[in-house]
């Protein structure tokens, strides 16, 4: 048995139904989703109910729903809406009337959005005359009713076209037009021209060809010049009260916001409720409903349904071996921040292993040896408390939550050791106060190991030395466990191998002796190798047929590639210290380089400049790329090794209990 502290198992299950009259559906429905604990499956043993009503019941809310979301995008920055306790009152309120509130404050508001939208319409079509037109201007005296008309003899158009394409046009249509100007602006050009009437389908044909578009001009009268004075007086006018329209939408949205938010969350607990009815069988009088609970919450449900719904029966049991009951991970409070990391690879098993524990502690440590800065680690921790919530709108989830526990607990690890090896911004006490770095380390051993790239990168080694061999335990006790020949064989045959072979191997090719011995027992070593060898390659041919043949040698050549993965930890940590000692060398160079007191300021400026940007950067670089690594070194480098994770996660139904909620849009 592992301790649970090294593997965890995931928390018992038992299969609940509830059986209820139908009249009560919804009422036993909501009871259920206040209780918050059951992961419903579908049920099979009555027939099914009618799925034409639920869609149309669904796609109403999916309507209101879009409807909230779009009242909410017209508040331009994001807000953060706090909550009473007892907000979840909201949920008990039948469906129709949440529509019909939807629908009214949609109403509302939507029509002073329209209104923006249509003076901005306007706006934009004033520019684009303007745009063209005063050019054309400059060209010839002309009235606003010459540039689109339409007599019994001739006519006007101004068509616009790409650069490229407007000499085509006229090449093209020059025997059919009496007369033309032309004004380019930017990429395009506006040709002005005057035609034949019955020569003007010929020409709007040719028009259309090359990619041109006509020019629509107002029905005005007067002079093209006054015409575009008057644009000029317009188009502020209009701005001006875009603006004063939108701080109207943006007030009476925020007047109710708390009401929008409160909407939209009891029309997502809606559309779950109803999800849960789609997974139900109905008879002609009751429904039955299925799903899985942990046992601890067993006693608890039973109770809260049976006291909210008197005609509901419920019931319990533990599951068949032959079901699969969801996961709901059971892990201590200090990694379950980790179980993120667990589930991006795979979720549990219900009767298997949950690595997280031991993910955990590697990903930590990983993390912290790569990022391991005092200053960078503590910049780290104090951006995850101030500035991670505002990158997502929903800062109350459980995998938010927890992301930022993993983070504060990686930068945590990266803190001790900055400490315990004297890194501060990289060597900016060295640079601009000339203290000896090793002078700032508290543990002198740390600072040799973390500043000698070669200590480094064999410390790095024998880290992953430790990792993969640990992942090599946990496949025997697998292999054990699951009574898998071949696995077992594998397993002791590359532990042998790296007894014998691995000091054998530098004795003999490299010359280098990682252990003391004698000739003689580097001779015994030789043979223990080749057994072990053997080993491997009968275990592959039993794990893989025919192809074992051939992959076994990967076995032996993978052991060495995955340890020699390990050396990114040195590599990242490495470049995280050079980089920082670069901004601060660049910042020592700046500072002082102009006489006086005037330049001391200015390069003091500069130099601080500099170091804010350099350092800011490289925490961002040094917290993704260390993040990517340690991700990669578990999954790659470990999970691979021993774990399958093809569980089903526990998502169970339930109102979402949140404090606050982040609205609106950042533009």
């Amino acid at each position: 048995m592992i301790p649970s502290w090294i593997m965890s198992t995931s928390e018992p299950m038992h299969k609940v139904r509830m059986i209820a009259l139908k009249d009560t559906t919804e009422e036993s429905l909501k009871a259920l989703q206040r209780a918050g604990v059951l992961h419903v499956e579908e049920s099979k043993e009555l027939r099914p109910i009618d799925k034409v009503a639920i869609e149309q019941e669904r796609s109403e809310i999916r309507k209101s729903f879009n409807y909230v979301e779009n009242l909410l995008a017209f508040i331009p920055e994001k807000e953060e809406v706090f909550f009473e306790e007892g907000f979840e009152v909201i949920y008990t309120r039948p469906f129709k009337e949440l529509h019909k509130e939807v629908n009214t404050l949609y109403a509302k508001l939507n029509n002073i959005y329209q209104k923006i939208t249509r003076l901005s319409d306007e706006v934009n079509s004033y520019r684009e005359l303007k745009r063209f037109l005063a050019p054309l201007s400059s060209q010839a005296d002309l009235s606003i009713a010459d540039l689109h008309y339409s007599g019994e003899y001739l006519f006007s158009r101004i068509f616009v076209f790409s650069k490229e394409s407007y000499d085509k046009f006229l090449s093209q249509v020059k025997s059919h037009v009496l007369d033309s100007s032309i004004a380019m602006v930017e990429d395009e050009a506006a040709v002005y021209i005057i035609g034949k009437l019955d020569e003007q389908k010929v020409i709007d044909s040719a028009a259309e060809n090359f990619g041109g578009r006509v020019l629509t001009i107002p029905a005005a009268q007067g002079s093209l010049s006054s015409y575009l004075s008057d644009i000029d007086n317009k188009i502020p006018n209009l701005e001006a009260e875009i603006s004063q329209v939108n701080q109207e939408l943006i007030a009476k949205t925020r007047d109710n916001i708390k009401d929008l938010v409160l909407l939209r969350e009891a029309l997502s607990a809606e559309n779950d409720r109803i999800a849960v009815i789609e997974k139900a069988c109905e008879a002609d009088y009751v429904t039955l409903i299925e799903g899985w609970v942990p046992e601890i919450d067993v006693d608890s449900v039973v109770t809260s349904v049976k006291e909210t719904v008197e005609s509901a029966y419920i019931d319990s049991r533990k599951p068949d071996a032959l079901e699969v009951p969801p996961t709901k991970m059971k892990n201590f409070k200090g990694v379950q921040p980790f179980q993120i990391l667990t589930k991006m690879f795979a979720t549990p098993n219900y009767r298997g292993w949950d690595p997280t524990p031991i993910v955990g502690y590697f990903f930590a440590i990983f993390f912290g040896i790569m990022f391991a800065d005092a200053v960078y680690a503590l910049g780290l921790i104090l951006a995850t408390k101030f500035l991670l919530n505002k990158l997502t709108d929903d800062p109350e989830s459980e995998g938010f939550r927890l992301f930022k526990r993993l983070l504060y607990t990686s930068g945590a690890v990266a803190l001790v050791l900055g400490v315990l090896t004297g890194t501060y911004l990289g060597n900016i006490f060295t640079e601009f106060a000339g203290i000896p770095p090793e002078n700032m380390a508290l543990l002198r051993g740390a600072y040799d190991w973390f500043s000698d790239p070669i200590k480094f990168i064999i410390l790095s080694l024998l880290i992953g030395l430790v990792h993969v061999n640990i992942a090599f335990i946990l496949a025997l006790v697998k292999g054990i466990k699951e009574k898998n020949k071949g696995e077992i064989l594998n397993k002791i045959g590359i532990f042998i191998f790296e007894i014998s072979g691995i000091p054998y191997l530098f004795h003999a090719l490299v010359k280098i002796d990682i252990m003391v011995l004698s000739a003689q027992t580097y001779t015994i070593l030789s043979y223990i190798m080749f057994v072990s060898i053997a080993i491997i390659f009968v275990s592959s041919l039993m794990l893989r047929g025919g192809l074992g043949v051939i992959l076994f040698i990967f076995d032996i050549t993978g052991l060495l590639g995955d340890v020699m993965s390990y050396a990114r930890l040195a590599g990242v940590g490495l470049a995280t210290v050079y980089l920082a000692q670069v901004f601060n060398l660049m910042g020592g160079m700046i500072y002082g380089s102009m006489p006086g007191i005037v330049g001391g300021i200015i390069t003091g400026i500069l130099t601080i400049v500099l170091l804010l940007f350099g350092h800011a950067l490289n925490i961002f670089l040094s917290t993704l790329t260390g993040f990517i690594h340690s991700l990669r070194l578990c999954f790659v480098e470990f999970l691979y090794k021993f774990y399958e994770g093809d569980g089903m996660e526990y998502s169970p139904f339930r109102i979402r209990k949140i404090k606050s909620v982040i609205a609106g849009r950042k533009i």
